[in-house]
């Protein structure tokens, strides 16, 4: 296989803005959790954030990045957004809604530029993996170098951990 034909969307975007970045790929048939991707790659589960895309009460949609260790807070994440509630969209409407597979969702080069938000928490991280576009793709970036490729801004949109007393 070529390297062109490993060029997805986002990655045609990424080298399109001069952004540096890394992909890796992974023998995939169908949709697995960003943990057990992590694992097949032996990454870091702190440093692999997962797509989220949500409806807004409004209508609107939104896209979340986050570590996939992690729960999405609707509340934070509506509150991130403007919005008075946001729900999570339902799987058989990523395909149409973003042109990506439930699996392979990017924040980057969706059919449609969505607000996007980043889990703050990646700021403090000198790169981060994140699907690039397609089951079995994997990309490693800067989380400053996403959020400009992406539109995104940061936010606290994850629970907070549970304190143990």
């Amino acid at each position: 296989m070529s390297k062109k034909e490993l060029k997805t969307n986002a990655m045609r975007i990424l080298d399109r803005n001069k952004i540096p970045y890394e992909f890796s790929t992974y023998e995939c048939e169908e949709f697995t959790d960003g943990i057990e991707t992590a694992d097949k790659l032996g990454l870091p589960h702190e440093k692999v954030y997962k797509t989220l895309v949500t409806t807004g009460k409004s209508g609107g949609h939104y896209v979340f990045v986050i570590p996939i260790e992690k729960e999405l807070n609707l509340k934070k994440a509506a509150k991130a957004v403007g919005e008075k509630s946001v729900e999570m969209l339902h799987v058989k409407e990523i395909t149409p809604l973003t042109g990506y597979v439930r699996g392979g969702c990017t924040a980057i080069g969706m059919k449609k530029q969505f607000p996007t938000v980043i889990e703050e928490s990646a700021k403090e991280l000198e790169y981060i993996y994140v699907s690039g576009g397609k089951i079995g793709m994997q990309l490693k970036l800067k989380p400053d170098d996403l959020k400009k490729a992406a539109k995104a801004e940061y936010g606290n949109v994850i629970f907070d951990e549970k304190v143990k007393g």
